[in-house]
């Protein structure tokens, strides 16, 4: 068992997608975003640097799992932790009817919902 997690259900009309992603060393992965429905990844390879709204700022390595509840929700990062080896993760996500499945978030977003980021670490 590598995860066990109870998602929202499923609504009729819903879709899901797997999708194998790919970051070369330092790559900074998406840019801030959100998925529709509930998203379920594993780590292949390497590290990924992984931050929801609300969460702290976390590194997934190779053979573990990480997932989201979607929605409203930023997910801030999903960037490769590593700086001189690439990473590599596989993604599930399911849509939710008649939206799209990945979204960015714009900067005017993301200043009106800083208070929800979880504190960053400090520089220095």
């Amino acid at each position: 068992m590598l995860a066990d997690v109870k998602p929202p259900s499923v609504p009729e009309g819903a879709s899901g997608m797997t999708v194998l992603v790919e970051w070369p060393p330092g790559h900074p992965g998406a840019a801030p975003h959100r998925h529709s429905g509930p998203a379920f990844g594993y780590v292949i390879e390497g590290a990924v640097r992984f931050e929801l709204e609300g969460e702290p700022e976390r590194v997934v390595q190779a053979g573990e799992t990480f997932w989201e509840p979607g929605g409203d929700v930023i997910h801030y990062q999903d960037g490769n932790a590593l700086s001189d080896a690439p990473s590599k993760f596989v993604v599930f996500m399911l849509c939710a009817p008649g939206q799209e499945m990945f979204t960015f978030v714009d900067e005017d977003e993301l200043g009106k919902r800083a208070h929800l980021r979880a504190p960053r670490p400090s520089a220095g």
